[in-house]
């Protein structure tokens, strides 16, 4: 009765589902890995932090999930100044005062050195020290095009800039650029102080989501896949069943034809 699981037909079938049951399990299972990833990532980035002594900057670089936040130090002068304009704060708009500190090394790190309510303008930006200065601040990575927030349009008046990066700053400075950048937590001349931000792709944002949904999916083909196989077997199961049973209609038989008359013979001359 069961023969026909060895038939070329079947092996194919048997073959297939084999193969597709695993990678289905297995790709599920790296999909909901990814979630409880993300999930442990914004428990980690969301909790408060231990208070650490802030390290120096070239120690916690480059920035990943680990360093992103950390307290990074560097010495040096501050240099140019720019404003960073269309940023948020506790729900008001607002401009970033950026002042680039050229280090001991001679590469410089841009410092955003708080925030000010209204339109970016310079008048309203307090210089900052002269002379030698030591720094600390929350370590951030440098930002993109694609980052919320980010003017990243162009256009912006000179003294402006819509991305914090070294990509955004190469061509406005003569010197070397970290891949980074810092937020002063205790600002002085009226500023705000701009929190650090959580590292990329450590919230439960869409794509976190996403990962979870695609669990579901992967595991919903498990089951698809094992109910399409047991609805053949069951079919092919009744089929023999059925013709075993002569339930099954035949050839139909052909009607019988009618006696042909033999042909008459001639008449005679």
């Amino acid at each position: 009765m069961h023969r026909f699981l060895l038939t070329p037909r079947w092996w194919g079938i048997n073959v297939f589902v084999a193969l597709a049951v695993p990678v289905c399990l297995f790709m599920g299972t790296w999909q909901l890995g990814r979630f409880e990833d993300r999930v442990a990532t914004h428990r980690e980035a969301a909790s408060e932090r231990p208070d650490r002594a802030a390290e120096p900057l070239d120690s916690l670089l480059p920035v990943d999930k680990t360093t992103s936040g950390r307290l990074a130090s560097a010495s040096g002068e501050y240099a140019e100044q720019f404003l960073v304009p269309d940023r948020q704060l506790g729900g008001k708009s607002g401009f970033y005062v950026l002042t680039l500190l050229k280090t001991d090394s001679g590469k410089a790190v841009p410092v955003v050195r708080g925030w000010l309510p209204g339109r970016a303008d310079p008048a309203k930006a307090p210089a900052a020290p002269t002379g030698r200065v030591e720094v600390a601040g929350a370590l951030q990575a440098s930002e993109s095009a694609t980052t919320k927030g980010v003017h990243a349009e162009g256009g912006l008046p000179a003294g402006q800039l819509g991305v914090i990066g070294a990509a955004s700053l190469v061509n406005l400075v003569p010197y070397g650029l970290y891949d980074a950048w810092l937020t002063v937590q205790s600002p002085a001349d009226g500023l705000t102080p701009v929190p650090a931000q959580a590292p990329g792709n450590t919230g439960l944002d869409l794509k976190a989501f996403q990962n979870l949904g695609y669990t579901g999916e992967w595991f919903v083909f498990v089951g698809f896949l094992l109910f399409m196989w047991f609805r053949l077997y069951r079919r092919e199961l009744e089929t023999l069943r059925d013709a075993e049973a002569g339930l099954l209609p035949g050839p139909r038989p052909q009607p019988a034809q009618p006696p042909t008359a033999p042909a008459s013979a001639p008449p005679a001359q």
